[in-house]
């Protein structure tokens, strides 16, 4: 009786769980590493928000009430590499904790990797100056203290930034500044962000 070999059995259930754990610990492995490639080389960052210049092309006070049109230029830079789309953006100026000024920043849209130079100017509220503080201009040592009040600037921009064309990620900015303002003729002393 020779030469017929006996048929081999067939793998066991222990063999096929055993292939099946180690096939989805490679496939969560490699999925791991690409997350954390995808995160660390496209991960969105938010943009950021520099004020270049304040300047008060208006400014009267009378009695112990403020008038002025304000001008700032901002300079907003995308550092990701996707078109950020700014929707949801203001201005605020606060004079003492409240806001004495609002403007809307129109939508627009910021390529990648690029600055976009935006000026605004606007009237704000007319208010009652509580309180003149002695200043002396920056950077000006030596030189006699004007008094002067100080305004606060705050600029909100937020959108969103498209990854690699398909998933969106919500990003936001924001810039406050201080702005001092001699109260005999309304030039600016000043300002720090």
């Amino acid at each position: 009786m020779g030469g017929r070999k006996k048929p081999s059995p067939p793998p066991s259930g222990r063999t096929n769980l055993a292939s099946c754990i180690v096939a989805t610990i490679f496939l969560i492995f490699i999925t791991i590493i690409i997350l954390i490639i995808f995160f660390t080389l496209f991960k969105p960052k938010n943009p950021t928000i520099s004020v270049t210049a304040v300047q008060l092309p208006s400014f009267s006070i009378t009695n112990t009430t403020v008038t002025f049109t304000i001008s700032h230029y901002v300079a907003v830079t995308n550092p990701n590499r996707g078109v950020f789309t700014h929707y949801d953006s203001s201005l605020h100026l606060l004079y003492a904790g409240n806001q004495v000024g609002f403007m809307f920043v129109p939508s627009g849209k910021i390529e990648a990797h690029r600055t976009r130079y935006m000026a605004a100017t606007f009237s704000g509220e007319s208010f009652p100056v509580s309180s003149v503080i002695n200043i002396a201009p920056e950077g000006m040592n030596g030189l006699r203290a004007r008094p002067s009040l100080e305004i606060e600037m705050r600029m909100e921009m937020a959108g969103r930034v498209r990854v690699m064309h398909f998933f969106t990620h919500h990003v936001e900015a924001q810039a406050k500044c201080k702005v001092a303002i001699a109260v005999n003729d309304g030039s600016v002393l000043g300002f720090r962000c």
